[in-house]
């Protein structure tokens, strides 16, 4: 491999990691507020979580590379297009990146529920290779379902309702209805990370057939369709916290820059204006999870 590990810190793409954190920030701070809370296992779902996005990324790279979906992409470079990584190397970090999520998430299993309970933790374990193989079929494969238009399901599953209903479930052993509201909040707002790049990439998918939904159904579609599942979003979120008697503050911030930035998605007809959009999501969305967690933590 290279000697130089500056391609690679490009290609786990660190941009996109406080968002893939984000349900599990929600997740833990609920097992807070229910007083069911461990560090051991906050700290290793951290790093499940993590292991899984930069495996997703490296995976990313890897497929539409050798596809040849990112041959003129706008936005961030992708490694594997551009030469600097080899479809080798990144197949090799691919592998490696695989190992090492399983490992983390056995670890997790295990001291979430010891070797009592083997129905959940049988479960979960079934749960962490399936999230091995989503991060991979995205684009990997002939049947990859980010070329199909199945991205969206798949971010809002794993994203929202696993992150969420899951890592609060790894404390307390049981599912609380109402966490499916923050979880659907979370799973909507990366959904619409997603949405604006593939907005961003709707021309260059379409010559590579990458059938995105934004390809099927086109631009003006796919701004309506960013403007519902951002306000589905926020309301489910304000809602969750008027259940718990929790404070309204970290929504009623986070609303801000989300209307900010509806508001320019309507008008933007450049695909380029796009890019600098994600960022905003993903950062206000891990900062929803965060400014959660210290209510909870400090307010509740």
């Amino acid at each position: 491999m290279k000697s130089t590990i500056q391609p690679w810190i490009q290609a786990a793409r660190l941009r996109t990691l406080p968002l893939s954190i984000s349900g599990i920030l929600v997740g833990s701070a609920y097992a807070y507020y229910q007083h069911t809370f461990e560090w051991i296992i906050f700290v290793l779902a951290l790093c499940t979580t993590l292991s899984f996005q930069v495996l997703s990324n490296f995976a990313n790279d890897y497929g539409d590379g050798i596809k040849g979906t990112d041959a003129n992409r706008i936005g961030e470079k992708r490694l594997v297009a551009s030469g600097e990584i080899t479809s080798a190397q990144m197949k090799m970090a691919i592998i490696i990146n695989s190992v090492i999520a399983f490992v983390l998430a056995v670890a997790l299993i295990y001291f979430a529920f010891g070797q009592e309970n083997f129905v959940y933790s049988f479960t979960f374990l079934v749960l962490g290779i399936a999230s091995i193989a989503a991060a991979i079929k995205y684009t990997v494969g002939n049947n990859a379902y980010g070329y199909s238009g199945f991205g969206d399901v798949f971010v809002f599953i794993f994203f929202g309702l696993v992150a969420v209903v899951g890592s609060n479930f790894l404390y307390s052993q049981s599912i609380d209805i109402k966490l499916f509201l923050p979880a659907t909040a979370i799973g909507m707002l990366s959904t619409a990370v997603l949405n604006l790049n593939n907005m961003r990439d709707i021309e260059n998918d379409r010559i590579a057939n990458k059938n995105t939904l934004v390809v099927k159904f086109g631009l003006k579609w796919a701004k309506k369709y960013h403007e519902i599942i951002l306000v589905i979003g926020m309301i489910c979120f304000m809602i969750f916290s008027l259940l718990i008697k929790s404070s309204l503050i970290p929504i009623l911030i986070i609303n801000i820059p989300i209307i900010s930035h509806m508001g320019k998605v309507k008008k933007s007809d450049n695909y380029e204006d796009f890019d600098p959009e994600l960022k905003k999501v993903a950062l206000s969305t891990f900062a929803l999870s965060f400014l959660f967690w210290l209510t909870l933590v400090f307010l509740n």
